[in-house]
C-alpha cells in the first residue's frame, strides 16, 4: 500500500470513529443568559424530566446554578437523561 492510500484509509477511519462518538455525545445545554452556568430552566430545555430536587442534588456547591463540571457529572452519573 502506498503512503497516499494509507493516509486516505487512516483519514476515513478517523472520520468514521468521530461520527460514532458524536452519536454517543450528550445533548448540549445552552447557556442562554451567557452567565457561564446553567439554570434549572436551561437544563430542563434539554433534559425535560429533571426535577428541582434532582437539580439541587447536582448543584454540589449550592450556588443555585450548575457549573459545566456539575452538569457533566450529573449526566455522566445518569441523573439527567434526555427525553
Amino acid at each position: 500500500m502506498t503512503m497516499t492510500k494509507f493516509a486516505l484509509v487512516l483519514a476515513a477511519s478517523a472520520l468514521t470513529a468521530t461520527a460514532v462518538f458524536a452519536e454517543d455525545a450528550a445533548p448540549v445545554v445552552a447557556d442562554t443568559d451567557a452567565n457561564g452556568t446553567f439554570s434549572l430552566a436551561e437544563v430542563q430545555a434539554v433534559y425535560t424530566a429533571v426535577t428541582e430536587e434532582a437539580f439541587k442534588a447536582a448543584d454540589t456547591d449550592a450556588s443555585g446554578e450548575l457549573s459545566a463540571d456539575e452538569l457533566k457529572a450529573a449526566v455522566d452519573a445518569g441523573a439527567f437523561t434526555a427525553a
